[in-house]
């Protein structure tokens, strides 16, 4: 596969993309700064910027975008790496960012679900509480095994449709 070549772009394009995702993710539930760094960097043809071209595109402070940052790699949907030689920080978003904020929240799913047969358990799976902590774990154990399939389909729809091996 040929690697697509950067084009100039319309900034004011650019910047109706970002802050209309933005609002979707914001809509979603993410954060709004967090959200439109993280379209930003969709945005960008490269995938990564620092935090100065962050600041120039959107707008905001270096602290408004170190907060920002700080989020979207807690949830995993950027990572940080330094520019060789330098002190300064390129934040990238990879192609894989989704499926690894979904792979990442199976680990938490799995703490629910320990958590709930704790609460099962104590507080007893014959009483109202009990059954519907019983139900939510089935929920999660069931969700946690279509992802798992879920995710397998994907890869092998994106080796098809971008031809990766």
């Amino acid at each position: 596969m040929t690697e697509p070549k950067a084009v100039e772009r319309d900034p004011e394009s650019v910047s109706r993309f970002v802050e209309h995702f933005a609002a979707q993710l914001v809509e979603a539930g993410v954060p709004r700064m967090p959200a439109r760094i993280f379209g930003a960097l969709l945005a960008s043809d490269t995938g990564t910027l620092t935090s100065a071209e962050l600041g120039e595109q959107l707008q905001i402070s270096p602290a408004a975008v170190s907060g920002a940052v700080r989020y979207l790699a807690q949830v995993h949907l950027v990572s940080r790496e330094r520019e060789p030689g330098s002190r300064r920080e390129r934040y990238r978003v990879h192609s894989n960012q989704w499926y690894e904020a979904l792979t990442n929240r199976e680990a938490l799913i799995k703490r629910w679900e320990e958590a709930l047969r704790e609460g099962v358990t104590s507080l007893g799976a014959d009483t109202p509480a009990g059954m519907r902590l019983a139900e939510t774990l089935a929920f999660f154990e069931f969700i946690e095994g279509e992802v798992e399939a879920m995710m397998e389909r994907w890869r092998i729809h994106r080796d098809r449709t971008f031809g990766r091996d």
